[in-house]
């Protein structure tokens, strides 16, 4: 798979909606390997998000070799640090945590990764990642040591993604964090879809058809799945 982040523009474009799940290596229950890779081909899946925010297993190559060839959808790496990085993916989110103020997320991992990425064929695509207050302290809060933005606060939002936009950052990523009591708000995913040109991927919190949906018409090109997935995986057949 080449040319990711040409075809998420393309996607944006046309007003196709895309969905990633997101599967983190430390929850893959690997005597039903068999059966995820099942569901996920059956799902409207369009990428595989691989990472997650403190990822201990050291079976991410062996998970991305599986999805590899299984599954035909795109391998995109979400990495929390350089230690889940797998050369075997497609691609990766180049992650900068904009929301907060944390050198080791802003620039400090990405240094570590950059050698290997340079060295690499993964696609890199440069994302702004703004963690938005969910209604409890989530896993990318408590490992980023960063506080998350005000969910009430659209202004510094927006301006926040407008920052990352003009920085050179490719996609901009709404994160409401894994296991979120809330989703980010729809009055947020409108300000910012409307106030950035580049594709907005939204994830966090989302557990129905109907979060999904909603995400999708307030400006979301790209909705990311998670726990619920994790938690159920006939979750797309429950979700149609």
């Amino acid at each position: 798979m080449t040319n990711l982040y040409a075809h998420i523009r393309l996607a944006k474009s046309q007003n196709q909606k895309l969905l990633a799940i997101l599967l983190d290596p430390d929850k893959i229950d690997w005597d039903r390997l068999g059966v995820l890779m099942d569901r996920i081909n059956q799902s409207p899946a369009s990428h595989i998000f691989v990472g997650g925010s403190h990822v201990e297993s050291n079976q991410i190559d062996h998970l991305v070799s599986a999805l590899k060839e299984k599954c035909s959808l795109p391998v995109v790496l979400f990495p929390g640090n350089p230690s889940q990085i797998s050369t075997l993916a497609d691609g990766i989110l180049f992650l900068s945590l904009l929301s907060g103020r944390n050198p080791d997320f802003l620039i400090g991992h990405q240094v570590q990764a950059a050698p290997l990425l340079k060295q690499s064929t993964l696609e890199v695509i440069p994302t702004g990642y703004l963690l938005i207050e969910s209604g409890t302290a989530t896993a990318v809060e408590k490992v980023s040591r960063t506080t998350p933005l005000d969910r009430n606060n659209v202004a510094h939002i927006v301006a926040t993604a407008q920052a990352g936009e003009l920085l050179g950052n490719r996609l901009i990523y709404l994160e409401a964090g894994s296991g979120a009591d809330l989703p980010v708000p729809v009055p947020v995913i409108e300000a910012v879809a409307q106030g950035i040109d580049i594709p907005l991927i939204v994830g966090g919190g989302i557990r129905n058809r109907k979060g999904i949906d909603a995400a999708y018409a307030a400006g979301a090109d790209l909705v990311v799945i998670g726990t619920a997935f994790e938690n159920d995986l006939d979750f797309f057949e429950k979700n149609k």
